[in-house]
């Protein structure tokens, strides 16, 4: 395959084994700080996704509390392809760590009882969200905790 842009074009998807936590690129700014971005899969490319309600509460509910765990997140974004987060951090190179802040704003997720931010005001599809389809999604993401650090399918033999 052509080398592509973006990154995770260059990804074999047919390889992953989700759900994982995997490092997916470094930038450096003029300054010297570094930005690391995360692909946080939650589901099976091509095989599962996330319904769009779900997907649309765990993303308010990880985006607001996550930062109650680091001071180092620039962003978390949803993967057009409904199956994981890009979460993205300044200046801090623990990967462990980021296991951490992932699996205690997860927990935030469970104990919710709002979505923030589920308003007309604050969010341009208000009316699109799902509580419990976020929890479900939190749910399964910790249940594997263990397999987030494995991020290819076992090979073969």
């Amino acid at each position: 395959m052509k080398k592509m842009n973006v990154e995770s074009f260059n990804l074999d998807h047919t390889k992953v084994a989700a759900p994982y936590v995997r490092l997916a690129g470094t930038k450096e700014g003029t300054h010297g700080d570094e930005i690391y971005k995360y692909d946080l899969r939650f589901t099976q490319p091509n095989k599962a996704f996330m319904k769009m309600d779900a997907l649309h509460s765990i993303e308010h509910l990880m985006a607001e509390n996550i930062r109650n765990h680091s001071d180092k997140i620039v962003d978390l974004s949803p993967m057009g392809c409904q199956t994981g987060f890009y979460l993205s951090v300044i200046n801090h190179t623990d990967y462990d760590d980021i296991l951490v802040i992932l699996e205690r704003t997860l927990q935030d997720v469970l104990l919710a009882t709002e979505v923030p931010a589920c308003n007309e005001v604050q969010c341009g599809w208000a009316a699109n969200h799902s509580l419990q389809g976020a929890k479900d999604l939190a749910n399964n993401m910790l249940t594997k905790k263990d397999e987030w650090h494995q991020v290819y399918k076992e090979e073969e033999h």
